[in-house]
């Protein structure tokens, strides 16, 4: 069975997506119509612009969906998924990609959830960071040890946790990771702390949104970053999609779910190769691939 999976913010690159634009009619409307949707020629930054500029969370997060979307649809008939997950932004695309969400809807949703994001990053001082080489539950140990608002944000894999919180909170928690015999307590250059309760503005914000958009019963089930299971009901997809804003995005759990109901092979589309890497730590020895 084939498992597509959608990368989320972090996989951004210039001259992501120029390829599509170029050798794909349909693919080229497209992104014109995000241009024209976000009143702002998004194509140009992420074919020419800097990484400074395709690091604002406002055009990264339309970006990276853009990219995998349009990924999807070049497949044509080829796109026949048994299953769809996407990691935190990468779920949107799964939305789209698997019918449940419009591609214009799916847009503007997008572009919504990247502005209450930034919006919510610039209430208070806040970021996260990667702890490598230590047990998930001696990391949710730490977090709950330390004063502060911080969090077990991303489970990427066995070994590597993202935290995410108030700056504070995480210099204390990556400080007792490194005592507790972590290989590596990273800060990570994230504008602020998603997937943590720092984003309750957000959340408040997006749940508007998502409620006033029209959702629909994919063509396969999505595997929500939420509690890594498969949902195909549309009301349980926009309750998940809004408590994802501030939960954590189990992403370790998700793989392994699918795999235990069926999957045989996974396959990434969008910018990088992150989810590919992931999947093989998680489940060795598991067909991966990708197109970018």
């Amino acid at each position: 069975m084939k498992a597509y999976v959608f990368p989320g913010q972090g996989a951004q690159f210039t001259g992501m997506g120029k390829d599509l634009y170029e050798n794909n009619a349909e693919a080229r409307d497209l992104f014109e119509k995000a241009n024209d949707i976000l009143g702002f020629r998004i194509t140009d930054i992420m074919f020419n612009g800097s990484e400074d500029d395709l690091k604002k969370t406002s055009v990264t997060q339309p970006a990276v969906f853009l990219h995998s979307v349009l990924l999807a649809k070049a497949l044509g008939s080829d796109f026949q998924p048994d299953m769809v997950a996407g990691h935190s932004l990468g779920e949107f695309s799964a939305l789209v990609a698997s019918g449940a969400l419009g591609f214009e809807d799916g847009l503007r949703l997008v572009a919504a959830r990247a502005n209450a994001m930034q919006k919510a990053c610039e209430l208070k001082p806040s970021t996260m960071a990667a702890i490598i080489a230590l047990p998930d539950e001696k990391v949710e140990e730490i977090c709950e040890a330390v004063d502060g608002i911080v969090v077990c944000a991303n489970y990427n894999c066995p070994g590597q946790l993202v935290i995410s919180g108030e700056v504070d909170a995480i210099d204390a928690a990556c400080a007792k990771a490194t005592e507790a015999g972590a290989k590596r307590a990273l800060k990570l250059k994230v504008g602020g702390a998603f997937h943590s309760p720092c984003m309750e503005p957000a959340r408040a914000e997006l749940a508007e949104a998502i409620e006033n958009t029209e959702f629909h019963t994919p063509v396969c089930p999505v595997y929500q970053n939420v509690d890594a299971l498969p949902h195909t009901d549309p009301a349980e997809i926009k309750t998940n999609l809004v408590a994802q804003l501030t939960a954590p995005v189990r992403w370790t759990q998700t793989v392994r779910n699918m795999v235990a109901d069926g999957a045989t092979e996974f396959i990434e589309l969008g910018p990088g190769k992150v989810l590919q890497g992931l999947v093989a730590k998680i489940e060795k020895g598991m067909t991966v691939s990708g197109r970018q």
